[in-house]
This record gives C-alpha cells, structure tokens and sequence, in this order.
C-alpha cells in the first residue's frame, strides 16, 4: 500500500521505528545504523531504513507538534509498523533533571488539541508499559546521564505566554518535562 504522506510504500517498512521531530536528527540516527538507505524525503517527512543489531529500523522525521506528527504516526501505522519510539527534545520541569538528560514519558497529559478530536478529554495517553520499561532499563545501564521515567506533558505552544496554561499544577503534580507530540502517538497508537 502506497502511503501518500510519507511517499514509501508500506512493503518497505520494518514492524519497529524510531521517530523524531528534525529531518536532520532522523539522518544522524540512520547513519548509526547498518545498511541504511533514505526511501523518502518530502516536507518534515524524512524516512529511512536500516538494521541495528539484525533487527531491521525504520527512522523517520515528523516535524514540530501533535498534527502533522500524527500523520506521520497514522502511516507508520497503517504501513505495519507495530512499534514506535519518539526521541526528542523537552523541557524539564525538575532541577533534578538537568539538561542532556533522558527522560521515559510513561504517560502523557493532553493539553494540546489534536487528541481532543479524536477521543473524549478524559482518555488516557499512555504508552506500552512494556516498552517504556525497556527503554527506561536500557537507558538506565547504558546512558552516561540523568534518567527518570514518568508522566509528561504535550502542549502546542512551543513559547510561552500564548495561552496560560498550568505548569505549577503539572509540577506539583510530578509531571517531569513538557514537549509537543507524544499524547497524539500514545492516543493514535491506542486507537
């Protein structure tokens, strides 16, 4: 099946991806994989194959905020893919998370308005517990930083002060770093 957004066709995709926001970073992740080839490179879209470790990979860019990621999220999925991974950036919301830190978004809050036209405000974003508790394990015995796992934050606004929203509530709350398109992947990714 062709998928129009991404330009591949699905017999091309492997069942696992890595995703991120920036063509760019999307290439630096390929180029540590073997035998990576570029399939296609249209808007943010940018797409790659490769192995890691035998295990054939998918790398693909989305750009910035829950829409457009979404589409990306929406093909990748209906392409066969049954495993996404997000690679980021965001913003602490901890002074024990400092910068180059990694943090294992376990669930995220919906403050942005893409989710909220596909499923009632009240539905959770959460992701595979399985492969967060992967993620966070490897992290934890590999990374040569600060890694914390938990509840994040997905907002639209990438400055602040366009609209008020509650940060101070989300802190107290526990919410550890705020980023703009892991609800839309844990809410596709449920439906």
């Amino acid at each position: 099946m062709f998928l129009p957004i991404l330009e591949i066709d699905s017999a091309e995709l492997p069942k696992r991806a890595i995703v991120c926001g920036d063509p760019r970073r999307a290439k630096v992740i390929a180029e540590s994989l073997e035998n990576a080839r570029e399939l296609a490179f249209s808007r943010e879209y940018r797409v790659f194959t490769g192995e890691k470790a035998g295990c054939p990979i998918a790398v693909v860019s989305h750009g910035v905020g829950s829409p457009g990621a979404a589409v990306c999220f929406e093909e990748l999925i209906k392409g066969g893919v049954e495993t996404i991974i997000r690679v980021g950036t965001a913003g602490s919301y901890s002074a024990d998370i400092p910068p180059g830190s990694l943090v294992i978004s376990t669930a995220a809050a919906r403050e942005e308005g893409l989710t909220r036209q596909l499923v009632p405000h009240g539905f959770p974003a959460v992701a595979d517990s399985k492969v967060a508790e992967l993620l966070y394990e490897a992290a934890a015995q590999k990374a040569d930083c600060t890694v914390r796992k938990g509840i994040t934050l997905t907002i639209d606004a990438f400055f602040t002060g366009v609209e008020e929203l509650p940060h101070v509530k989300y802190k107290k709350a526990g919410v550890l770093a705020v980023e703009m398109e892991i609800a839309a992947l844990y809410v596709i990714a449920a439906l």
